[in-house]
């Protein structure tokens, strides 16, 4: 069954589109969510007299998409969870926990629905996730999951620091 689209739907197609789908699909999820036309006559000629419109708000949304992409692909985010033994969560990290963490540390909101886990994260570390923004428009983003493992670096003072300090030493046990 041919249908217009009045939204993107994944893996099928955008705002306008004609799309072919199957019959019970359309007639009991597409239709009663108000999220697709049948394909008539007079629907595709209304179709026709809209596509501007529709053309504008397809290039504002691939604008707001590439935005939002610039400001997400290749960042850094801490999601804080308990960490067990060998470095097992408590449980896993979800998208929503991811969304939360990019909302606070980034300032950008992303729906949920769009942060694709390919696995569930069970482990603490870093680990990339995709971002699916709009479209074939994704960004990959980093997580930090669990306090990061800083090693401790013990510095040595400089030659020139320690024959300085023994100078002023010896200078101070003259002047006594």
């Amino acid at each position: 069954m041919k249908v217009i689209l009045l939204g993107e739907l994944k893996g099928k197609g955008g705002e306008g589109d004609v799309v072919e789908v199957a019959q019970g699909f359309a007639e009991n999820f597409l239709f009663p969510n108000r999220m697709a036309l049948p394909a008539t006559k007079g629907n595709i000629k209304q179709l026709e007299e809209r596509r501007h419109n529709i053309e504008k708000r397809e290039a504002k949304r691939i604008a707001d998409a590439e935005a939002l992409k610039a400001v997400i692909d290749g960042k850094t985010v801490l999601i804080d969870a308990k960490v067990g033994d060998e470095g097992q969560l408590f449980g896993s990290v979800t998208n929503t926990m991811v969304a939360d963490a990019i909302k606070n540390e980034l300032g950008v909101e992303v729906e949920r629905k769009r942060i694709e886990l390919n696995r569930a994260i069970k482990t603490s570390g870093l680990h990339t996730v995709k971002v699916s923004l709009y479209r074939e428009i994704a960004a990959e983003l980093h997580l930090q999951v669990g306090k990061p493992a800083v090693e401790e670096v013990v510095e040595e003072a400089p030659e020139a620091e320690v024959a300085e300090t023994e100078a002023t030493e010896e200078t101070t046990e003259a002047a006594e």
